[in-house]
């Protein structure tokens, strides 16, 4: 597969287009791509685009191909709603999540959670796992991105919460007696995760206040970085296009 790039310009067929710089970057000084090779761009529209490397110099110009309607999203809309792991595991998570289809990812800071940020880091830092999303969307073939909402507190993200109509609203816990397999969304899905020490009780509350039910993925107890993953898997095998 050719390599494939994420472009946010206007693109469009038999143009010739010069790729932006981090895209730029990683073609020549990571990939060591020379005039000639083919690549792929897309621009989060939808559809990508063939192409072949025209030129090096001081830019990195690429004639393109026609417009391919080649769409790799999920049948099943899911948001994964994920508590501040501790370290860079939501890097990982992030990462994986947009491999395996998710449609949104909103990052919270739950009490229990050990990493604290807060106004500009916090915003640095949701830019920065944009930036993976790219990354993965590159790797994993999807011509749309994912969401990567700003980051909230748990409650105040639980109050803001829109009705959904026939969304099923998930808080996995291994004490819950409903499981995956007998979830029936006839809209999306909200996964909702804890840090590393569990969503408190009042949070807990709130959640189910909120609409959200326990669910179970078996009676092993995950790792915060490892439930979402095996809940977005489940789902994509049960409801989306695995």
């Amino acid at each position: 597969m050719p390599p494939r790039f994420y472009c946010p310009i206007p693109l469009a067929a038999r143009r010739t287009v010069d790729l932006p710089g981090a895209a730029a970057h990683h073609a020549l000084r990571v990939l060591r791509l020379k005039s000639g090779d083919e690549v792929t761009l897309f621009n989060g529209e939808g559809g990508e685009y063939p192409g072949r490397i025209a030129g090096t110099g001081r830019a990195v110009r690429v004639e393109l191909g026609e417009w391919r309607d080649i769409e790799r999203e999920s049948a099943l809309g899911v948001t994964l709603a994920q508590a501040l792991p501790s370290g860079d595991k939501m890097d990982r998570i992030v990462q994986k999540a947009v491999e395996l289809g998710v449609a949104r990812l909103a990052p919270l800071a739950a009490a229990r959670s050990v990493v604290r940020l807060s106004g500009e880091r916090a915003a640095r830092r949701v830019e920065h796992w944009r930036s993976v999303a790219v990354s993965a969307c590159e790797q994993c073939g999807r011509n749309r991105l994912p969401d990567i909402l700003p980051l909230l507190d748990l409650r105040q993200w639980l109050s803001e919460l829109a009705p959904g109509k026939d969304e099923a609203r998930l808080l996995l816990s291994p004490q819950a007696e409903l499981r995956l397999r007998d979830v029936r969304p006839q809209g999306g899905v909200v996964l909702l995760i804890g840090p590393e020490g569990g969503l408190t009780g009042d949070e807990a509350a709130a959640a189910r206040a909120a609409g959200f039910r326990g669910a179970s993925l078996g009676p092993r107890i995950l790792r915060t970085e490892t439930a979402g993953m095996a809940a977005l898997a489940a789902l994509a095998a049960l409801h989306g296009d695995f």
